[in-house]
């Protein structure tokens, strides 16, 4: 837990004098009847205690002597052997590294206890809505002891400007955490492309893909899999994964798999035959064309939108050499013409959460990339069959490909590297794979 004590003491040391951070694990969610969804820990939890249960709360103290305390659910015998095992108070500072622990059941007497003497309440506002009745009232019990001496806090802050800026850059550790996350992700991915063949529908590809995750050591899927063929693709959201695959059409893929904390996310498009058609293959091409530019601009002191506007001037000087839009380059962008085959952004911060937290702006301008930063590079084309003045060969292809990248000192490195991404590199490795 070496790596969370170091995130905690960080923390610390930006919070102001005389304050208290709040953090929360988050509760179980009943699914239906008695049955919950799979439970994670906050990311921002998990981030500073590597502690995976349910109901519990990390508080940081910054008064003369700061301290780090849990509150979590006691040892349980009976509800053990129904439920799992529980760490439990009295193993929680050795095993988590924390200063003090206590039962869960005794969090707001006890914290009313510990914060005396702090001016400011630190919470996400993120989860504001859910704590502001429970952070009420310990400012109220905090204000009727004040003709004891005890100073009550006089303001609630957003925890989220000294934490998610501290996730945004990735330490050693977390790198290492994503290279296995990323590399995992590529083994899912490349089993998909070996399995196309013999599956289907969607779903089955879907349990190939998420089978082999898990036989890699993902702790669980980093968001709900994209498996879509055909116009499917042309739905930038679709997760029901139930058609059948149509055999001449592209199939998208997006899909990651988390390892101890940290996402992966690519997305692969290839032909459920094993071979492009001549469209699909002109489109394909145009995609990794701006995808590449985009990811080559990646580097310390570079915009972060710049590789946006790099992946826009490929994607629509294509579309012009390809006849599918009209008119100079420069005018079409102008004017946003792109965005009716390419309507989202070119990619996204990674972490913990696979739309990671940090700011994309700061006093009003696009951040530049500083080392330790990670985000995914996505540029893609969508030409459903709603397009009636396109022609009918570039109907229902939907293409995205995706790559996770850290900017490191000197420039980038592709953390998902050793996918086949040409049209020849695909069509080989399908080829090959799908004769054994």
């Amino acid at each position: 837990m070496k790596i969370h004590r170091i995130h905690r003491a960080k923390l610390l040391k930006l919070l102001p004098k005389n304050s208290v951070a709040l953090i929360p694990s988050g509760s179980e969610v009943i699914r239906n009847r008695d049955v919950e969804y799979p439970f994670r820990a906050k990311s921002d939890f998990l981030y500073l205690t590597g502690f995976e249960e349910p109901d519990s709360m990390l508080l940081l103290i910054k008064t003369e002597k700061q301290q780090s305390v849990v509150f979590l659910r006691d040892k349980d015998p009976q509800k053990e052997i129904w439920d799992g095992r529980r760490l439990g108070v009295k193993n929680a500072k050795k095993s988590l590294g924390i200063d003090l622990s206590f039962s869960i059941d005794s969090l707001e007497a006890k914290t009313a206890e510990l914060i005396q003497g702090c001016e400011q309440i630190f919470i996400s506002y993120e989860e504001l809505e859910n704590w502001s009745p429970f952070v009420n009232r310990l400012i109220k019990q905090s204000k009727q002891q004040v003709r004891k001496g005890v100073q009550a806090p006089a303001a609630i802050a957003d925890l989220d400007q000294f934490l998610h800026e501290m996730r945004l850059f990735k330490s050693a550790a977390e790198i290492k955490k994503m290279r296995k996350a990323a590399q995992i992700s590529v083994s899912g991915h490349l089993a998909a492309m070996k399995a196309v063949a013999d599956c289907k529908y969607e779903y089955q590809l879907q349990a190939v893909l998420e089978a082999d995750f898990k036989r890699s050591g993902a702790s669980r899927n980093a968001f709900n899999s994209i498996v879509a063929s055909k116009e499917n693709a042309c739905i930038l959201h679709y997760t029901e994964n139930s058609a059948k695959i149509k055999k001449r059409g592209l199939v998208l893929v997006d899909a990651g798999a988390e390892f101890k904390g940290y996402a992966g996310d690519i997305t692969t498009t290839f032909p459920a035959r094993g071979k492009f058609t001549k469209s699909q293959a002109k489109l394909y091409s145009l995609v990794l064309k701006a995808q590449r530019a985009a990811i080559e601009a990646i580097a310390p002191g570079v915009s972060y939108d710049e590789m946006h506007h790099v992946a826009i001037k490929v994607i629509t000087t294509g579309l012009v050499e390809l006849g599918l839009l009209k008119g100079k380059v420069n005018k079409l962008i102008e004017k946003g013409a792109y965005q009716k085959f390419f309507m989202h952004g070119t990619g996204h911060w990674l972490g913990m959460d696979v739309h990671d937290v940090g700011c994309y702006r700061v006093n009003g301008r696009w951040r530049k990339f500083k080392p330790g930063m990670v985000v995914t590079v996505e540029p893609g084309l969508y030409i459903s069959s709603n397009h009636k003045q396109i022609a009918k060969k570039w109907h229902n292809i939907g293409i995205r490909i995706e790559d996770d990248v850290l900017v490191t000192p000197n420039g980038h490195e592709v953390l998902t590297a050793g996918l086949p991404r040409t049209v020849k590199e695909i069509e080989a490795y399908m080829a090959k794979n799908q004769k054994d």
